[in-house]
């Protein structure tokens, strides 16, 4: 049976005294285009939409839902993002930690404690921070971040693939899919929009993903 993430760290806090509480989660990190979409959210412990998950683990159209939900229902919804360009002038690991802690930063309700997901703290939080690996599977304020992340990234990739119609952006969002990195090979990087800093560009080769199991990919 899959565990569903919970409301129980969120509780807990709130009994420490560390309320409000924002989850943190990112969108984007393995992509060969794109930027990396952070999110933060402080859900209303009296109003928690059904159905919160990790984003890899519902549909586009579990996601699309819930999206609306959560921004009809938290407390404070927040996101960021880095730019290829940001991502290249320093790594994907410190623009992931940067995007979040901006997320953070723009919530309306200041929180007292912020969950990252993944192993890290965002450096530079004003509140106290805590990294819980695999966050979005067990904390429904880190599970509805995700879903923010998720769902405004593929929404600025499709607005990409409108762009430059070659590449099958609203596809594959960027991922090294075989159409990816044929466009790629046959028209070459999009300026600010391509990481190259990643491979193929920096290292000659990068893993296919294939377009059938990109349903559940961050």
């Amino acid at each position: 049976m899959v565990e569903k993430p919970d409301f129980s760290i969120e509780t807990k806090a709130m009994a420490d005294g560390l309320w409000p509480v924002a989850g943190m989660d990112e969108a984007g990190r393995g992509p060969l285009a794109g930027p990396v979409v952070a999110a933060a959210v402080v859900l209303n412990p009296a109003n928690i939409p059904e159905g919160l998950d990790d984003s890899k683990r519902l549909t586009h159209l579990q996601r699309e839902a819930l999206f609306l939900k959560i921004l009809g229902s938290a407390l404070s919804v927040s996101m960021a993002s880095i730019s290829a360009e940001g991502i290249d002038n320093s790594n994907i690991l410190k623009a992931s930690l940067e995007a979040m802690r901006r997320a953070a930063a723009g919530l309306s309700l200041q929180p007292k404690l912020a969950l990252a997901d993944g192993r890290d703290v965002p450096p530079g939080l004003t509140c106290v921070g805590r990294a819980l690996i695999k966050g979005d599977q067990r904390s429904q304020s880190i599970a509805a971040a995700s879903i923010i992340a998720k769902v405004m990234r593929d929404r600025m990739m499709c607005g990409c693939g409108g762009h430059h119609e070659h590449y099958g952006f609203e596809v594959h969002m960027g991922y090294a899919t075989v159409r990816h990195r044929t466009a790629i090979e046959a028209h070459g990087p999009v300026a600010r929009l391509h990481r190259t800093s990643f491979a193929p560009f920096r290292l000659g080769g990068a893993e296919v993903v294939e377009e059938e199991s990109l349903a559940g990919l961050e």
